[in-house]
């Protein structure tokens, strides 16, 4: 099962990759990227936001003195509420984004998160504070499945990986303003100091709620709803200039017309299509495990937990850990960016793969290190572990941040799109609320295990390199229409391909005959 997928040669994959105008001069094209940024890279500054609010009070007195100082399960409820929230939300999403559009997901999501931050930043208390971060909770999925969604739709091929791998890496925007914020006010010698940081969480909602509707919505969605003059004249303008005469965009769509039929011929639109097909069942599989392995792969503990374990080898100052944390969403925030860059320079399968086996031996010195700082005492040590904390980063970025909404757009088709990327959003907010409950306990040196935990991660961490090599398959360089076909019968892949090629070559006759007319005519004049 190593690999594999059917490949086909995608005229329209060709066309865009021919094409050597940069994006950015290219008017409609650089307006409707420079207008995804706020619209919709922000969704994911507010789940960085968030790693960081909790991450980031816990470090603040007035925080822990209003909340009763918390440990253990109850400073878990607190960071876990979130991820409870979205498991709430989570199976009513296909309904709002597949039927109104991914605009008005998007907008639900956006107003949920404002009224829960709201509420969060005037918690008078440990219950109500817990529930606005199941509020919270609720509306980010929404808004995640339907952006993440959209920014695959509306990009041009060329870009589209790119694009895709950057929505993840605005978490470290998100986590960085947090940290900031909350260092800043962590002088304010009251509750402030909390709730100020609490409150700027909606932000981003704020800034998708105002402009969300400035975008033009999916082409895929509006040809699923038979809207094809619409969704031609968003792929002729943003794609083709407002050349409505444009080969490529009367190819482009074409295959998603094609497609799409094809896909809807053989689908209820319902939770059973996901596993009624040995391909859909290895589809929800990797969009399972990869929900999993986004949460698992030891990043909450960083996230979440960062205090717990600076204490654990000996840093207890809370100025230091404050300046070490900001650092640390700094150097993430750039790995980000870099491999969301790099992306279309490697393949899928050799990103993700360099990044596990990086996570693996990454932990396995950081556990020696550890055990070496808290059981010998050695000071090098701790320092060497704040040196595999940061070197993490880049680990991690290479293949769960840069790849993860880029590879969920490309292994499912636009039918099962929707869903697909709920059920990863389930299983991983399922795997963070597991995290942020058990993470507090196990590294209690009390309680738990201390140190030893780590160890329980470099196990399930190699298990996961195991899955990964075993089940992901390459996806580079290929269309979304065409990978709508990854794991099928190669024959419904062709389809499409010769349903394109046909409308060009038709294209191409229909304008030598229109020269030709024009030639002749002017010979008679």
């Amino acid at each position: 099962m190593v690999g594999g997928g059917v490949q086909t040669d995608n005229i329209v994959h060709r066309m865009a990759m021919d094409d050597k105008v940069p994006w950015y001069k290219k008017n409609n094209l650089r307006y409707l990227y420079f207008m995804l940024f706020p619209c919709l890279m922000g969704i994911e500054m507010t789940s960085g936001f968030d790693s960081q609010i909790i991450n980031a009070v816990q470090l603040v007195p007035a925080w822990g003195n209003y909340f009763g100082h918390p440990t253990g399960g109850y400073k878990g409820i607190l960071a876990s509420a979130l991820p409870l929230g979205a498991v709430i939300g989570l199976p009513f999403i296909p309904l709002l984004n597949d039927n109104l559009g991914r605009r008005w997901c998007v907008m639900f999501g956006s107003v949920v998160m404002i009224i829960g931050s709201l509420i969060q930043g005037f918690a008078v208390n440990g219950a109500m504070y817990i529930v606005s971060r199941l509020i919270i909770g609720f509306g980010l999925p929404y808004a995640i499945v339907a952006g993440s969604s959209l920014i695959g739709e509306l990009a041009y091929p060329k870009e589209r990986a790119i694009l895709t791998s950057l929505f993840n890496a605005a978490y470290f925007v998100g986590a960085i303003v947090a940290s900031a914020a909350t260092y800043g006010t962590q002088q304010i010698p009251s509750d402030w100091s909390w709730r100020v940081p609490s409150l700027l969480q909606m932000s981003p909602s704020l800034m998708q709620v105002a402009l969300v509707m400035f975008l033009p919505e999916s082409p895929r969605f509006l040809i699923s709803k038979e809207r094809y003059e619409e969704a031609f004249k968003v792929l002729y303008t943003y794609h083709a200039e407002g050349d409505s005469d444009s080969e490529f965009a009367k190819a482009e769509m074409t295959e998603i017309k094609t497609t799409l039929a094809i896909e809807l011929e053989h689908s209820k639109r319902s939770w059973m299509d996901m596993i009624n097909t040995p391909g859909n069942r290895r589809r929800v599989i990797i969009g399972s495990l990869l929900g999993i392995m986004s949460q698992l792969s030891g990043n909450v503990v960083i996230s979440y937990y960062l205090g717990d374990i600076l204490n654990l080898i000996g840093f207890t100052d809370p100025n230091f850990q404050a300046k070490y944390n900001i650092g640390n969403q700094c150097l993430g925030l750039v790995c980000a960016v870099t491999t969301a860059l790099l992306v279309m320079k490697f393949k899928r399968r050799t990103m993700f793969l360099t990044s596990i086996f990086s996570i693996l031996i990454i932990y396995v010195a950081w556990t020696i290190s550890s055990a070496q700082a808290i059981v010998a005492g050695s000071q090098a040590a701790g320092k060497l572990c704040l040196f595999w904390i940061y070197i993490y980063q880049p680990a991690y970025n290479i293949g769960f941040n840069a790849l993860t909404y880029t590879y969920l757009v490309e292994i499912f088709p636009y039918a099962m799109r929707a869903r697909g990327i709920s059920i990863f959003q389930f299983f991983g907010k399922c795997a963070q609320f597991f995290g942020t409950n058990v993470n507090p306990v196990g590294l209690d040196p009390v309680s738990g295990i201390g140190w030893k935990f780590l160890i329980v991660y470099c196990c399930w961490i190699a298990v996961e390199a195991f899955l990964m090599w075993w089940l992901w398959p390459e996806t580079s360089n290929r269309t979304l229409e065409e990978l709508a076909f990854l794991f099928e019968d190669e024959n419904l892949a062709n389809t499409a391909t010769e349903a394109v090629e046909k409308e060009i070559h038709h294209e191409v006759k229909h304008h030598e005959e229109a020269n030709g007319s024009e030639t002749n005519s002017k010979d008679l004049v």
